[in-house]
């Protein structure tokens, strides 16, 4: 992290004539001014007053990272955050990206001039390489969406394992043609919730035709448009793995206009067991991520960071996930299975 020192060092002057340009103070040459303003633009110094003059008190704000609060997933997760951070005496402010490289880097730069005093990302844009450079600036951690090989505490679920017990809870309803649908695939959670899928197949001996693989799909609208691409297919799959509830409400609602029976001619699975999973005609079968944990601990482990002031290590924390049976993929609600 760029210094004081650093500047008065690049100008060629005292720590004191660089404090005195910073702070405005008269009776500065205009060539000693020229030299620290100089410096601090070459070595990206950016001072802020409140910093300066409350060296050691905070903020009392964290940022939270989100892609699209719309997303009832994410809306859950803020809340879950807020609460948690009220407790803690912050306040917490709320970036969405709205998937924007750009405007992710912008919300970055809030910990860079001293706004925030930490940032919780439950997902990220850019490269690692880029994020990774305003740990210099303060504390960092990654909730729901990680980068395994970023050195900052992650708080992540076990998503092979909930790709795993979602796809084998259709194999064993007996469905041998599963089309598989998520986000982007740079996402970690996605990949990951790939594998599980992928481990499921190849354990019962089932291929898996690329032809039912569906991404970038986010939304309702996204099911739906998932939906009208199955009922095309000369073959189309019998059941569907998504990588949210949102998705799956899409493909049923527009399954159901269309004629098509849920679970008989299409079993839906969805992921995150939000009030939509409950409130669809039929249920939905889900995968249940414990929100209110994940968000817990991520404040713990924030606050934790803010207060000693140290650079934050590569530490994990991994949250089981459980299957929520329903009628979508059984044509009956069952109880929760682990």
């Amino acid at each position: 992290m760029v210094t004081i020192d650093d500047v008065a060092k690049l100008a060629g002057l005292s720590k004191s004539t660089v404090s005195r340009v910073i702070n405005h103070y008269p009776h500065v040459s205009p060539t000693k001014k020229e030299k620290v303003y100089h410096a601090m633009n070459t070595l990206g110094y950016v001072p802020n007053s409140s910093a300066r003059s409350l060296r050691n008190k905070k903020t009392k704000i964290i940022a939270v990272i989100v892609p699209r609060l719309m997303n009832p997933f994410f809306g859950q997760l803020v809340e879950s955050i807020e609460v948690e951070a009220s407790k803690q005496g912050f306040q917490l402010l709320i970036c969405q990206t709205m998937y924007s490289p750009e405007t992710e880097v912008g919300h970055l730069e809030l910990l860079k001039t001293k706004q925030v005093d930490g940032i919780i990302m439950t997902s990220y844009e850019n490269e690692w390489e880029i994020i990774a450079d305003y740990l210099n600036y303060g504390p960092l951690i990654m909730c729901n969406e990680f980068e395994e090989s970023a050195k900052i505490p992650i708080i992540k679920l076990d998503q092979v394992y909930g790709g795993y017990i979602a796809t084998s809870h259709l194999i064993n309803q007996g469905h041998k043609h599963i089309a598989y649908c998520s986000g982007g695939h740079k996402s970690m959670v996605a990949n990951h919730r790939r594998k599980g899928f992928d481990q499921a197949l190849g354990e019962h001996g089932l291929p898996y035709d690329e032809a039912y693989g569906f991404y970038n799909a986010y939304s309702i609208r996204d099911g739906m448009d998932v939906f009208n691409k199955i009922r095309k297919m000369k073959t189309p799959p019998t059941a569907v793995f998504t990588g949210s509830d949102e998705v799956a409400a899409g493909i049923i609602t527009c399954a159901k206009d269309h004629g098509w029976k849920v679970p008989q001619d299409l079993a839906v699975i969805g992921f995150d067991n939000q009030v939509i999973s409950r409130i669809m005609d039929p249920k939905i079968s889900t995968v249940e991520q414990p929100i209110d944990q994940m968000a817990r601990q991520a404040v713990k482990v924030m606050v934790e960071k803010i207060n000693i002031r140290e650079q934050p290590q590569k530490e994990r924390y991994e949250f089981p996930l459980k299957l929520i049976v329903r009628e979508s993929t059984t044509g009956k609600s069952l109880s929760a299975v682990e």
